[in-house]
């Protein structure tokens, strides 16, 4: 695969979910690329599509979800949509890497940490059974777990949250996959283990030249650690571009409205916060689903979905005020 070639390519993804209230659209015709050994920050608000992006691409959406859409271009293959089943199952953890954002939902509880890391070798063919327990005392080393030995035979319950995070990495991360894509994964750590996993994460993407796509709701881990970043809104990515060219001057009212939000104003001054709420999902306004919150929002904006405007050099926003 050429170097300057996408490792992911994902085009007008969607993912629909039928409900009694109404068909609700969790994913709306997105897109989206990421290159080897680049992090791509995937932000928003809870409960605006970026986990339901992830399960999409792993094709991890079940029943009353539909996704479809596409093309999902990997590692040189046309569709992971079209692939069969088995050959999805190999692509899954060894070929793309999964952490979950609730280590403890995530993990069995009832297997130890050292049986849980070596069946993700033994599922895809990595090791052998007397190879295991070696290369899972390498991961546990890897992603810096104290006496690896010991900890082999713990069971999640005996873990910190700090640990248990560490532990679903090292399972991510077991086969060496080309993308690893990470939930929310310093969701209810305190401040500085979670600047231990990010640091990690970080380490191990330079050691293994990994694709990172980092979900996050939390700015301030898009702007130390991602490369690009994609904001996403009632299902939609609104903007996109290189993190820093988004932080310094945003081109889209909800983006602005994001950035505003973050303290470091002047003591004494109270919080910028976007009024109104986020919309239902079956029942989008018939615009800009930002439309009703939108303090710049003028006629157009309520007729249609507005399509991505270019904004600059690799730069994309999906907004009416960049209509030419």
């Amino acid at each position: 695969m050429s170097i300057d070639k996408p490792l992911l390519r994902v085009q007008d993804l969607t993912t629909v979910f039928t409900t009694p209230g109404g068909r609700a659209t969790a994913v709306d015709h997105v897109s989206l690329e990421l290159r080897r050994g680049e992090t791509l920050g995937l932000v928003g608000e809870s409960g605006s599509g970026k986990s339901m992006t992830a399960l999409s691409i792993l094709r991890l959406v079940q029943p009353p979800g539909d996704t479809h859409g596409g093309p999902i271009e990997f590692n040189g293959r046309a569709d992971l949509l079209e692939l069969p089943e088995r050959d999805m199952r190999a692509i899954r953890g060894a070929e793309i890497g999964f952490i979950f954002q609730e280590p403890m939902t995530a993990l069995n509880p009832v297997f130890t940490i050292g049986d849980q890391i070596a069946e993700a070798l033994l599922v895809h063919g990595k090791a052998t059974r007397a190879e295991a327990r070696a290369k899972t005392i390498e991961l546990l080393t890897a992603v810096r777990i104290h006496d690896p030995v010991r900890r082999l035979r713990d069971y999640p319950h005996q873990l910190s949250g700090g640990m248990r995070q560490r532990v679903l990495i090292a399972i991510a991360l077991a086969c060496q996959p080309l993308l690893l894509i990470a939930d929310e994964p310093t969701t209810a750590l305190d401040v500085t283990i979670q600047a231990e996993i990010l640091d990690l994460l970080e380490e191990m993407k330079e050691r293994l030249h990994l694709a990172l796509l980092l979900i996050t709701h939390d700015l301030g881990v898009v702007a130390g650690h991602a490369d690009r970043v994609a904001v996403m809104y009632a299902g939609r990515i609104v903007e996109e571009g290189p993190m820093r060219d988004v932080f310094l001057a945003p081109k889209h009212p909800y983006t602005q409205g994001l950035l505003a939000s973050i303290p470091g104003a002047a003591p004494g001054q109270r919080l910028h916060a976007i009024e109104g709420t986020v919309p239902n999902l079956a029942k989008l306004p018939p615009g800009c689903a930002f439309e009703p919150r939108c303090p710049q929002r003028f006629e157009l904006c309520s007729t249609a979905p507005p399509p991505a405007y270019n904004v600059g050099q690799g730069r994309a926003a999906r907004c009416y005020l960049h209509k030419s």
